[in-house]
């Protein structure tokens, strides 16, 4: 199989900021042996054939015969091993995506694993999955909020069967609470026409969306300066949309926690608030925060000034910023949905906890 389709799917998502910013999402090809899965850390906007993990699918099924601990860091642990063991050789050195095992079971040749905005403001509000319903019917699973990777993967292996039975057919659409949307075909038209269906189905029912024409980013302040002591780099976003979000802390409440576990990955799960900008409040807030979470707020918002971003390079403090505004974007979308449902204590603890996603900031952010 030449990989140049699957290449050139990825890229056309993956350079459209309304489907997937930074190293989210992912894409695979399969045919009854191998599995071509993009390999974490890297960008779907530029990919390239190396981008992709060859992947033995006798040994993936093979996870599935295996018993794992209950513990979660140990099964995680275990079940990464398993993955990195089912890699081609000559694979070594590539790392697949953590959602490699639910790529391999959905029934279609390509999938496509996206995080548009739109689409979790229907996978992150209060009354998202009855929406979902109304909206597409039958023709989609709706995912609970789950751990990504061998959880996740089990569970929708599940409900796959459970829906193929019912239904005689395979689902082609499957909606992750708190995560985002996967979308199986055989061919690119079959992708491109279920996401344009999502997209339009979805937007239809949007009374809001987010205006961000007069946003304005900025380099250089005393605060940039402060916070550039304290963290290495940062940056500044304003702008009216910004603007209604910073009034006071009732305003900030849609946009101070996680949606995503990409959220959590470029711009953080503890957004810092704080309602006097002096030199002496920033650095004693700053210093409660990181006592308080044990890690450093990569985004800092300043009541009735605007959002920034602060983190160890120019890179990683920029992809906060649009990770950030990507949170305001599906902020805006929740209000057509009942309000905004963030992921839960015990979900974000996971993700900030969990060394896959370590790695895939790391690599993210160099």
């Amino acid at each position: 199989m030449s990989i140049k389709k699957l290449i050139e799917i990825s890229r056309f998502y993956g350079k459209n900021p309304e489907y997937v910013l930074a190293g989210g999402g992912n894409t695979s090809f399969k045919n009854e042996d191998v599995l071509y899965v993009k390999a974490s850390g890297f960008s779907l906007a530029d990919v390239t054939d190396e981008s992709f993990v060859k992947m033995d699918r006798k040994a993936l099924a093979m996870i599935w015969e295996k018993t794992y601990p209950p513990s979660s860091g140990e099964r995680e642990k275990e079940v990464l091993a398993d993955l990195m063991a089912a890699r081609k050789q000559g694979e070594e050195q590539k790392r697949p995506s953590v959602e490699a095992l639910l790529h391999d079971i959905i029934p279609f040749s390509y999938v496509v694993h996206l995080h548009p905005a739109l689409v979790n403001g229907l996978c992150c509000s209060k009354e998202g999955e009855k929406a979902a319903i109304e909206i597409f019917g039958d023709e989609m699973l709706w995912i609970p909020s789950i751990d990504p990777g061998y959880v996740l993967s089990s569970y929708v292996r599940d409900a796959m069967k459970d829906y193929f039975n019912r239904r005689k057919k395979q689902v082609q659409i499957i909606l992750l609470q708190n995560h985002g949307v996967f979308a199986g075909g055989h061919c690119e038209n079959c992708i491109n026409s279920i996401y344009n269906e999502i997209m339009s189905k979805i937007e239809f029912r949007i009374n809001r969306k987010p205006d961000f024409k007069d946003e304005v980013r900025i380099k250089d302040s005393d605060i940039i300066q402060i916070l550039k002591e304290l963290a290495g780099a940062s940056a500044l976003m304003q702008g009216s949309e910004v603007s209604a979000f910073v009034k006071n802390r009732e305003s900030f409440y849609p946009v101070s926690s996680a949606y995503t576990p990409d959220h959590i990955v470029y711009s953080g799960s503890d957004p810092l608030f704080i309602e006097e900008n002096t030199a002496e409040v920033i650095r004693d807030e700053w210093k409660k925060h990181t006592e308080r979470t044990g890690k450093n707020p990569k985004i800092i918002a300043v009541q009735n000034l605007g959002i920034f971003s602060a983190a160890a390079t120019e890179k990683a403090a920029s992809l906060a910023l649009e990770l950030f505004k990507d949170t305001i974007k599906v902020a805006v979308y929740t209000e057509s949905f009942g309000g905004s449902e963030f992921m839960t204590a015990e979900k974000i603890d996971f993700i900030n906890n969990w060394e896959v996603e370590r790695f895939r900031s790391s690599v993210s952010t160099k």
